[in-house]
């Protein structure tokens, strides 16, 4: 192995969402740097968290048939029944819906929670509320999908926060996706929900925190009913 393949496994890889973000952050700290010493280090110490926010490491995603994996990296802050968005034509009834906050620390890349096809992708504007605050769900800006998975559809959420202002998507609709695949991003803190069928119970429990593309958060083929967790 050549001291370039060690060195590029080591290194976490970069969304390249953020390139123009730390060439921003980098551009600024230079600057600093050219008004007063001190200033400058505080802009490379921004710099060098704005690379640690756009990470995107590298996933190991389950693949069995059925699984439901976390779209996103962060705490479980709750799981419940609550109607969908409207926008997304499916029905007034309340569904299984597990939710995930995602901190600024957090890595912001989005992964599928399941294989399927993008049924349909619709973005709705809203408010800026803190995304953990139950009413984000309704009120905030989204972007929302439905993925076809098999016989059922599971629906995925992006909510902006109180300090996001950009949500990102990758795909589109009538696009296959795999589970775990990238599809986006939401920029710098803001919250995931996903919809599950409403014979589906989640696997998390609240506090619990959940890796994007590896943490299993449902199974759609389990005839489970529920499951106990404690804390310790």
């Amino acid at each position: 192995m050549s001291i370039a393949s060690s060195i590029r496994q080591q290194v976490t890889p970069i969304s390249p969402e953020g390139y123009p973000f730390i060439g921003a952050f980098a551009l600024v700290s230079l600057v600093l740097f050219w008004l007063w010493t001190p200033l400058g280090w505080l802009g490379t110490v921004a710099t060098l968290w704005c690379v640690y926010f756009f990470r995107d490491p590298p996933r190991v995603t389950p693949v069995r048939e059925g699984l439901v994996v976390a779209p996103a990296d962060g705490r479980i802050s709750q799981v419940t029944t609550a109607p969908p968005p409207h926008e997304l034509g499916l029905g007034d009834r309340p569904l299984p819906r597990v939710s995930i906050f995602m901190s600024v620390f957090d890595c912001h890349v989005n992964r599928s929670p399941v294989a399927g096809r993008v049924e349909n992708i619709v973005y709705q504007p809203g408010k800026f509320l803190n995304a953990d605050l139950d009413k984000a769900s309704a009120d905030n800006e989204r972007n929302s999908l439905v993925i076809a998975t098999g016989n059922t559809r599971v629906a995925v959420v992006q909510i902006a926060g109180l300090v996001a202002r950009r949500i990102v998507c990758f795909v589109r609709a009538d696009q296959p996706v795999g589970i775990g695949e990238r599809f986006g991003m939401i920029r710098f803190g803001s919250r995931l929900d996903v919809y599950l069928p409403v014979d589906v119970a989640p696997l998390v429990a609240v506090g619990q925190t959940a890796i994007a593309g590896e943490t299993v958060i449902a199974d759609l083929k389990a005839g489970d009913s529920g499951r106990a967790f404690r804390s310790g």
